[in-house]
């Protein structure tokens, strides 16, 4: 059988995972990417332990610690400064822990990695894909290079990882495809030391405020500034006008200083530099649901085929468990020197669709509850889970599912299923030792 070659559009978070994973079992892989180079624009995001066991898994994992910010936990307080959520990674396993990091970051340790093949990698930068067209025995792209000039390329394979507004997914697989009503304005600060360095804190009030601080690690041109992300909940239609002027900035202040006054003296002193000032970007949100993620010669992963709220933050760890589940899908398709793809699918749908599903469905379930119009959300909220978090079960049932694990309501993976790496050859190359233990 000649070497497999597949290609992938999007160089996020999947796509680059997934490239890494197939040049190393020596599959030809072609990367098409509509920027002319790469330079990750978004705030800071937690791997959760699930998205950590991938990083493992691609061997990174030593890389990311020593740039990122290692988080141990969730905090959430009320405006009565009531602790809501106080959610713990030991709670779900020994040894469980998430990590705050830069987009930039990610980015960066990912390509090099991927640089590790690249005799088996092509860069294709500044083309943009028009259509997909699948052939019995090809698939072949179509679209324009960088000086405009139309081109089509053939290949055994294709995946779509080109983001939540992807429109190249095939229509008939999407059941769902629509913009969230909120989303937030953030910017990355220098860390904030009032404040645990290893926990990611959330505050509220009702439904209509939402305040995160993120510990975000480092970028690696600059390892020693240890850096923070701060998001604030707004409706998409007030994102671009959040402190547009020194009375919103003010106003802003206020909110924060009446409710929460430890994180405004921070917030005031970063205001209050004349030389720093923080640069606030928007991030608006996709609800994406897919009958769907592959079939024959082309598959989707990534945003492009789970997008949600960040309620939860599973993006990015979504996006690296598609690529471990379709490097496991396709060394299990593999026989007699052919790939079955039917049962790549089959077994990738059976690895992804119900994980996928859950955490779906809970984010449609819980982001109403933290950001929406309702007057009585932040009620149901402030009573239930103070409940909840009494009770051992939900309590260790909740650490699990912000680890990213859950595969249904009472069903999840392990650590070291995901983290663990065999050669074609069945030789173990990870050190089960250390790998974090899970109960």
């Amino acid at each position: 059988m000649k070497t497999p070659h597949f290609a992938i559009i999007g160089s996020g978070t999947a796509g680059l995972a997934t490239a890494i994973l197939l040049a190393r079992e020596g599959h030809q892989v072609t990367i098409f990417e509509q920027v002319e180079e790469l330079s990750p624009v978004g705030a800071g995001l937690l791997l959760q332990p699930a998205g950590l066991a991938v990083f493992e898994h691609l061997g990174v994992l030593d890389q990311a610690l020593k740039l990122g910010a290692k988080v141990t936990g969730l905090e959430g307080k009320l405006a009565n400064k009531r602790l809501l959520v106080n959610s713990h990674y030991h709670q779900a396993g020994n040894n469980l822990y998430g990590l705050g990091i830069h987009r930039s970051t990610l980015c960066y340790i990912l390509t090099q990695k991927l640089a590790e093949y690249s005799s088996h990698v092509t860069w294709r930068m500044n083309h943009h894909i028009e259509r997909i067209e699948e052939q019995p025995h090809e698939i072949r792209l179509f679209g324009t290079d960088h000086q405009q000039h139309n081109f089509n390329d053939c290949f055994d394979a294709v995946l779509i990882a080109n983001g939540a507004r992807s429109q190249l997914r095939p229509k008939a697989w999407v059941k769902v495809d629509q913009a969230y009503l909120w989303g937030a304005a953030w910017s990355i600060v220098p860390e904030c030391l009032n404040l645990n360095p290893e926990i990611l804190h959330q505050f509220y009030d009702r439904s209509k405020i939402m305040m995160g601080v993120l510990p975000t690690g480092a970028i690696p041109s600059a390892p020693q500034q240890r850096l923070s992300s701060v998001f604030w909940s707004l409706p998409t239609s007030q994102l671009q006008s959040f402190l547009k002027d020194e009375s919103a900035k003010q106003q802003w202040l206020k909110q924060v200083s009446d409710r929460w006054s430890d994180v405004a003296e921070w917030l005031e002193q970063l205001l209050l530099d004349e030389h720093n000032q923080p640069q606030w970007l928007s991030a608006q949100y996709r609800d994406v649901v897919m009958s769907r993620y592959g079939q024959g010669r082309i598959g989707v992963i990534g945003d492009a085929a789970h997008a949600m709220s960040p309620q939860l933050g599973q993006g990015a760890n979504m996006a690296l468990l598609d690529a471990w589940a379709f490097s496991q899908s396709l060394h299990a398709a593999q026989k007699n020197q052919q790939i079955d793809w039917s049962m790549l699918w089959q077994h990738y749908h059976q690895q992804r669709r119900s994980s996928t599903q859950f955490y779906q469905f809970l984010s449609r379930l819980l982001t109403p509850l933290y950001q929406s119009d309702h007057w009585w959300a932040g009620g149901i909220r402030d009573l239930t889970f103070p409940w909840m978090y009494q009770i051992p079960y939900f309590r260790k049932e909740m650490a699990i599912t912000i680890s990213g694990l859950k595969t249904g309501m009472f069903q999840h993976m392990s650590y070291q299923q995901i983290a663990e790496y065999q050669h074609n050859q069945n030789v173990l190359i990870q050190n089960n030792q250390s790998l974090p233990e899970y109960d």
